[in-house]
């Protein structure tokens, strides 16, 4: 598709033309770092254009036409931007269809013979994943208070305390206590029913006079207690028009509104259809009030805690008899989980647990999956810190940054980890080692809900456990990185290659190919002029002598020819790359034979493993690229005998490669070799010869000081 190239606009602009313009746009939301588009028809996606926006960590195509761009931590304003675009107004398409119509599109399209569990896991994730920022900001509160507590300066576990540490409890609280509530709000709103109607249903059981039943002192009549003096515990059921009614404490449940709103969602749209429209706004939130909140009362909420205490206790009688199973488990599970959200069923089970068992034993071994997630990135820091990539720098200090303070690991995922695939696996190690550890210290639990972090390691018990676990699994899984690289040798080649280029057209050019172009071009007008113009543009054989006797005043730089064959400009190659000159000013070389040898006497400053480039850096400052091919790189090193390696010294016409040419060409790629002086805006000409036959050692560049 035809695009403006980015940056020609603000981010939000560039995001939505990359996707496709706001024609192609039928919904958009966004998640802790993620911008969620629903998309008429997504092959109309850009994703090269979207991917180059320096505020763009990453893009991620899914079915359906559904298709997410990760921003990050700023996501909600860029989110905010693009939504308060003139183009995205509600006049136009972007929101004409509601979330249940486009779900029911999706769901039409049919994702597959399994759409069902799809649908399952979408339906939990978005009842929790709009209430990260506030689960993250209750996480640390409860973090500064852990630490609080560990320095003696308050005692958050005694009955009686202050009314201001009172009031700090509350602060995270809130979001606990009320959490049945926000779910039900979310579950509401992903069905296409009036959130306000799902949280009402639930906030019934949690009104002062509902929960008030529960207390005995109370002696609310109707209400009968039966202690169990074995476990300590009281229950309570209540008569209600004559029907015993099972009591609960329904705060922090979670899956009581996961239950209730499916089924308030059914009657809901069966009351539209009943009543016109003039009148659904009175008839169907009341009928639905009426039938919805005896049914939970009586049967989805007893049933709700009986499901969360079940798997609660199962768990921890599995955590009790086999520790080394969940320690193990849970770390390798999650980071396939992330990435395609489904993660929050589990999450769930934490906050089920912690209300249930009143301590949680999932989040010890989540811990150090995030850790080794994090200790991946610090990897990919500290190699973009020694190979001077400053846009990778930037990318995984911000990911750092998020993780190791707000344990959020999506920065590292979609912006890193899962860009280059040789990080995967040494993050698994790392997650493999720290559950390990974990589990043969015993395990560890925490009575909170708390994003796995730096901040929040004061809310785990026993620390010390928690804190070797997590370090191991951090520094595992960086040593992995840092020493093997997220990026081959060959990769790395060029990426040096690329990064050498850039760095010479930032010291002294705008427009690197435009000023290179113009060098060569100056250059070889002069040399023209001076030395015989017509004996260039003469026959081969005229040309080749004037190529090897035109005079090279002292001080400038001869540059020979590493192979035999016929000089070409590099504008008549067919790589973009170096037909424009981007990675400097050179010549082309089509090979009469596979025997390539240094063109100038230097260090060996980079040498690809498999054999296609090598990067040479004279005594005088020049650094030269030897290129073989074009694309060769896909062949692995096959063909390609390589005589050299980096650090090496090397003299003119010392062997640096043998290549087979019959092989790269049944392979399908082109024979030319390229050699360029990478660094050409440090000198005052760079001087290609070409239209010649010559020998390997004569020379066919002049770089002028």
């Amino acid at each position: 598709m035809t695009t403006t190239p980015p940056g020609s606009g603000s981010l939000a602009e560039d995001i939505v033309r990359g996707v496709g313009g706001p024609e192609n746009i039928e919904s958009l939301t966004h998640c802790a770092t993620r911008l969620r588009f629903q998309l008429h028809d997504g092959d109309k996606v850009d994703r090269s254009s979207l991917d180059a926006l320096s505020g763009v960590m990453g893009t991620v195509p899914q079915s359906g036409d559904r298709f997410q761009v990760v921003i990050g931590g700023a996501v909600a304003s860029v989110f905010s931007s693009i939504m308060n675009l003139p183009s995205m107004a509600d006049g136009g398409t972007p929101r004409a269809k509601t979330d249940a119509e486009i779900k029911a599109e999706i769901r039409a399209k049919g994702k597959g013979r399994f759409s069902f569990i799809d649908n399952f896991f979408e339906y939990l994730s978005d009842s929790f994943r709009p209430l990260l920022g506030v689960l993250l900001g209750a996480s640390l509160i409860i973090a500064i208070a852990s630490m609080l507590d560990a320095f003696g300066v308050i005692d958050f576990h005694a009955e009686v305390k202050p009314a201001t540490w009172v009031f700090v409890d509350a602060m995270w609280r809130s979001v606990l206590h009320f959490l049945p509530i926000m779910v039900a709000y979310n579950a509401a709103k992903k069905l296409n029913v009036d959130g306000w109607l799902g949280a009402a249903i639930m906030a019934a059981l949690m009104t002062p006079d509902f929960t008030g039943m529960l207390k005995p002192e109370n002696k609310i009549p109707g209400v009968e207690y039966v202690t169990n003096d074995t476990l300590g515990t009281t229950s309570a059921v209540a008569h209600v028009f004559g029907l015993p009614m099972q009591l609960n404490d329904y705060s922090g449940q979670v899956f009581v509104p996961l239950l209730m709103v499916p089924l308030l969602a059914l009657l809901y749209r069966g009351l539209q259809k009943i009543f016109p429209e003039n009148v659904q706004l009175v008839f169907v939130p009341f009928l639905s009030m009426l039938v919805m909140i005896p049914i939970t009362a009586f049967l989805i909420g007893p049933l709700g805690v009986w499901l969360g205490s079940g798997i609660g206790v199962g768990l921890a009688w599995l955590n009790s008899h086999a520790p080394i199973v969940f320690a193990i488990l849970i770390p390798l599970l999650y980071p396939f989980l992330v990435p395609l959200g489904l993660h929050w069923p589990l999450n769930a089970l934490m906050l089920a647990n912690i209300n249930t068992l009143g301590y949680d034993f999932i989040q010890g071994p989540m811990g150090t999956w995030n850790f080794a997630c994090f200790g991946a990135t610090a990897g990919v820091l500290l190699l973009s810190l020694r190979h001077r990539e400053k846009e990778m720098r930037q990318t995984a200090t911000g990911a750092l940054a998020a993780g190791l303070l707000g344990g959020i690991s999506e920065p590292s995922l979609y912006g890193i980890h899962l860009r280059f695939k040789r990080i995967y696996p040494r993050m698994l190690a790392g997650c493999l080692v720290g559950g390990v550890t974990i589990g043969l210290l015993g395990g560890v639990n925490t009575s909170a809900f708390a994003f796995t972090s730096l901040l929040t390691i004061p809310v785990f018990d026993p620390m010390i456990k928690y804190i070797i676990s997590i370090t191991v699994a951090f520094v595992v899984a960086l040593l992995a990185v840092y020493f093997s690289d997220y990026l081959s040798k060959e990769e790395r080649a060029e990426a040096n290659a690329r990064r050498d280029a850039e760095e010479a057209a930032a010291r002294g050019i705008v427009s690197a190919p435009a000023k290179l172009a113009t060098v060569g071009a100056t250059a070889v007008g002069a040399g023209a002029a001076g030395s015989g113009a017509a004996s260039v543009l003469a026959p081969e054989a005229s040309a080749t002598h004037a190529a090897a006797s035109t005079p090279v005043p002292a001080g400038d730089i001869e540059i020979q020819a590493p192979v035999a064959g016929r000089v070409v400009a590099l504008e008549d190659v067919s790589d973009p790359v170096f037909s424009s000159k981007a990675l400097g000013e050179g010549v082309g070389i089509e090979p009469a034979n596979g025997r390539v040898v240094a063109p100038v006497a230097g260090e060996l400053i980079s040498v690809a493993g498999t054999g296609h480039a090598f990067g040479i850096r004279t005594d005088d400052g020049a650094e030269v690229l030897i290129h073989i091919g074009i694309d060769t790189v896909q062949m692995n090193g096959r063909g390609f005998d390589v005589a050299v390696q980096p650090g090496q010294r090397v003299s003119v016409g010392d062997l640096l490669a043998t290549v087979d040419l019959d092989a790269v060409r049944e392979a399908g790629y082109a024979t030319v070799t390229l050699m360029t002086v990478t660094n050409t805006a440090q000198f005052a000409a760079v001087e290609p010869r070409t239209g010649s036959d010559v020998a390997a050692g004569e020379t066919v560049v002049v770089v002028r000081r």
